[in-house]
């Protein structure tokens, strides 16, 4: 982004940058650009940060847990509104549960497809997932999607909803780059929607889920949420959504191109991805 760019962003008077460019320069969705903070009081944005960082840490403990270790922490909390913004959060404890093939709404679901396949080169796997982001003053959703060999992040966006909107539209962008062979995502409705598996079935792409309750079939995507939490959020108290946009910017572009990767033999994510994509 040039420096003048920036300067426009800053000053809503000026209207030389259409809407669309500003998002696009700053990977907000567009149904972001007014962007409110989470109407919750600021007890309620402090219990939800701990409760994202005991999750990043044991996404196997559920309510009851997370309130015990609250209350370790002296956070006077009960079940009830625990539950509440775990939901909010789309957190949910990953354990085998009963019933696994409903997962409640009127979309298909695809079966995983990656068990013992071997991943040996870029494009072959992508992989979409949804996290929470805190903030000062309120929270927003980060989805991001990832090349599963190289680790690539191929395409990010922010929003202050859970809509599918935003999840399409960084799809879209990672599709202009090139085409995977699978996508791979959790059951959430946003993933399960018509409007985003049309996408990829149009483009011919074997469309994957985990299976519900199963960390581990998209592990990858965990692995980055720890890396983007501790090295970048959990650093910065963003103000608003376009100051966490700013920032997450500069951070994958740091990530991809010159964080050494260990699994990667300490080469970067964009030296695997383009020396092997080539």
């Amino acid at each position: 982004m040039s420096v003048e760019e920036k300067r426009v962003l800053i000053e809503p008077g000026e209207a030389r940058l259409s809407i669309r460019r500003q998002c696009a320069l700053l990977a907000l969705a567009r149904g972001s650009y007014y962007y409110a903070p989470g109407a919750e009081t600021a007890e309620s944005l402090d219990i939800m940060r701990r409760l994202d960082q005991l999750y990043l840490e044991c996404p196997y403990l559920g309510s009851r847990k997370m309130v015990a270790l609250l209350r370790r922490q002296n956070i006077k909390v009960n079940r009830k509104r625990v539950q509440r913004l775990m939901r909010l959060m789309g957190l949910e404890a990953i354990y085998p549960k009963p019933h696994l093939s409903l997962n409640g709404t009127v979309h298909r679901v695809y079966p995983y497809l990656l068990r013992d396949l071997a991943i040996i080169r870029p494009n072959q796997v992508w992989a979409a997932d949804i996290t929470y982001l805190p903030m000062r003053h309120g929270f927003l959703y980060l989805v991001a999607i990832l090349d599963w060999y190289s680790r690539y992040v191929l395409a990010w966006k922010l929003s202050n909803s859970l809509e599918t909107a935003f999840c399409r539209e960084a799809l879209a962008e990672a599709l202009e780059g090139g085409t995977p062979d699978y996508f791979n995502t959790d059951q959430g409705v946003q993933f399960t929607s018509d409007e985003f598996t049309q996408v990829l079935r149009e483009a011919g792409v074997k469309i994957s889920m985990d299976g519900k309750g199963r960390v581990f079939d998209n592990i990858y995507s965990e692995r980055l949420w720890r890396s983007v939490k501790y090295e970048e959020v959990y650093l910065h108290a963003y103000n608003d959504g376009w100051g966490a946009a700013d920032s997450l910017k500069r951070y994958f572009a740091f990530y991809n191109t010159r964080r050494p990767h260990q699994a990667l033999d300490y080469q970067t994510p964009e030296e695997v991805y383009r020396a092997k994509a080539a």
